[in-house]
């Protein structure tokens, strides 16, 4: 079993302090994503556990040992970075095989082990072509065949993505999930700060800011249920629209009252006497629909809107504040400058959250 724990993990450059109380298990098989803004250190906590980046607080331990002290070559770990670092003049064959030449290893093991890993990510055809003769999505998958045929028990990617055109990144993606489906007792770390990476290729999601982790859980389970503004915000395209909301009733269900003076009922269960408390009240932009005459709450002149053919989206200011809030509607709407809409939401699609915290959490 190749589990990965991080104990109270923090790092520091001097005086300033840039991870603190990093506190993770991941289990063997996973794939797990790290995101965040940029700056919040994810990029620093991936090569902390490469060994690139010496752990200044904390444990981390893999398989069982801690790994603090050992060097990068001997903690069974692979690594593929964003610059794809080929050798020019080496084939692909000779690239991915150089690790296992300064291993020492025979030429009948070498051979075995590149040919797997051609086959894998289907670079057979391209053993003999020099860098230069590939696409950048080829050269992508001969840097991560370099890290296959290492047979580790972790792999890290570290954007590995991102010098690659929108085209070339959807396709590559879906390699790398493949890669994962043939590869299910191999357990990855992946740093990206492409949320539609996070959400399609994760097993869990790590979002970090603040120089700690913010929350940990399925992709679903951070869109779903946020446990504070910055995730919620984070996590979907476009972000969840807040917007300021006065609790008017606590009974079974919390109701709200919003800036146009109608009230709207969450699924959100009372937490004591919250009557009247200022709170935010969240909701995704593809949650809201153009709601019947005289029913909906949230009043939307639109400002912009863009037709993309399978959705429209309108954007407006709605509050005294300048929030922005976008809708994200199914299909063409005709909805010009100026154009005035009431919008509704299913009460299950509701988010509330006080001082920046979701009421769904104690």
């Amino acid at each position: 079993m190749t589990e990965l724990k991080l104990n109270d993990v923090a790092k520091a450059y001097g005086d300033v302090q840039v991870l603190s109380n990093i506190n993770l298990d991941i289990t063997e098989g996973e794939l797990v994503v790290f995101v965040g803004p940029s700056g919040c250190g994810k990029s620093t906590l991936l090569r902390m556990i490469a060994g690139l980046e010496k752990i200044t607080g904390g444990t981390l331990e893999i398989g069982g040992q801690v790994m603090n002290d050992i060097p990068p070559a001997q903690r069974g770990i692979a690594m593929v970075f964003q610059s794809y670092a080929l050798y020019p003049h080496m084939t692909v064959r000779d690239n991915m095989a150089f690790a296992l030449k300064l291993a020492k290893k025979t030429k009948d093991e070498i051979s075995a082990a590149v040919d797997k890993a051609a086959q894998i990510l289907q670079l057979t055809p391209y053993l003999d072509r020099l860098p230069k003769a590939l696409s950048g999505g080829q050269r992508q998958r001969v840097a991560i065949g370099r890290a296959i045929v290492r047979d580790p028990q972790v792999f890290l990617f570290d954007e590995p993505l991102s010098n690659l055109d929108a085209a070339l990144r959807v396709a590559t993606r879906i390699e790398i999930a493949q890669l994962k489906e043939a590869m299910p007792d191999r357990t990855m770390i992946y740093v990206t700060h492409d949320q539609v990476e996070a959400m399609t290729l994760a097993s869990r999601i790590v979002v970090l800011a603040g120089g700690g982790i913010s929350q940990v859980g399925t992709p679903m389970e951070l869109y779903q249920t946020p446990e504070n503004t910055f995730v919620a915000q984070f996590i979907g395209s476009p972000a969840m629209n807040l917007m300021k909301a006065e609790i008017v009733a606590t009974g079974e269900n919390t109701r709200v009252k919003v800036a146009s003076g109608a009230e709207v009922e969450t699924n959100i269960p009372s937490r004591g006497d919250m009557m009247g408390a200022t709170v935010e009240l969240g909701v995704r932009p593809e949650h809201l629909a153009i709601a019947p005459e005289g029913q909906g709450f949230l009043d939307f002149e639109t400002e912009i809107s863009e037709r993309l053919g399978d959705v429209t989206v309108l954007y407006s200011t709605v509050d005294a504040d300048g929030a922005q809030m976008i809708a994200k509607l199914p299909g063409l709407v005709q909805s010009q400058r100026g154009t005035k809409v009431r919008l509704s939401a299913e009460s299950g699609d509701l988010h509330l959250f006080l001082h920046g915290k979701s009421l769904l959490y104690p």
